[in-house]
């Protein structure tokens, strides 16, 4: 027999006791968790466009926060503005990544690099909630994947600004 669980008259988030097996609360959590650290690396990083980038990024994050439970509201458009930020990026710092390379470097790169293993978590969750017979929008999972690829991109970009170098990761486990 389920116990009814005390309802706190101070719950900070009005989802948080939907049942267990139900992940759009955590992918509300989890999207507000990346948007917040992605506001606080807009803090730190000193170059002007890339705080506007960031800023942009982080309201692109909280525009997918409530797509499970209502409705996606990012578009094709802003998906493309994104790939385009993750291209123009590449092509500026793709040569400082060989293979693979340790997530590693100034506070603002390894922030980063953070950033986009979280990234990796919300699509999971994604693939998760699809796995429990829930539709997942596809341009959803475009954003969140292109997402990791893009603080992946921007890493590389940031270690560039501080001069230091990437320390590329040789597996043991070979190719």
């Amino acid at each position: 027999m389920k116990k009814e669980l005390y309802r706190s008259k101070f719950e900070a988030y009005p989802f948080l006791r939907d049942e267990l097996d139900d992940l759009r609360c955590d992918f509300e959590i989890l999207t507000d968790e990346v948007a917040s650290m992605v506001g606080y690396l807009k803090a730190i990083v000193k170059d002007e466009a890339l705080q506007e980038e960031l800023l942009f990024v982080c309201e692109l994050i909280y525009h997918i926060n409530p797509s499970l439970r209502t409705r996606t509201t990012v578009t094709q458009d802003e998906l493309l503005q994104l790939e385009g930020m993750v291209e123009r990026h590449r092509e500026e710092v793709g040569h400082r990544c060989k293979r693979f390379v340790l997530p590693q470097g100034s506070k603002e790169a390894s922030l980063s690099h953070v950033l986009r293993v979280k990234c990796k978590s919300v699509v999971r969750l994604l693939y998760r909630h699809h796995g429990q017979g829930h539709e997942v929008d596809p341009l959803l999972l475009d954003f969140t994947n292109l997402l990791s690829g893009y603080f992946f991109f921007l890493a590389l970009k940031l270690n560039e600004l501080a001069r230091v170098e990437e320390i590329q990761h040789i597996s043991r486990n070979g190719d």
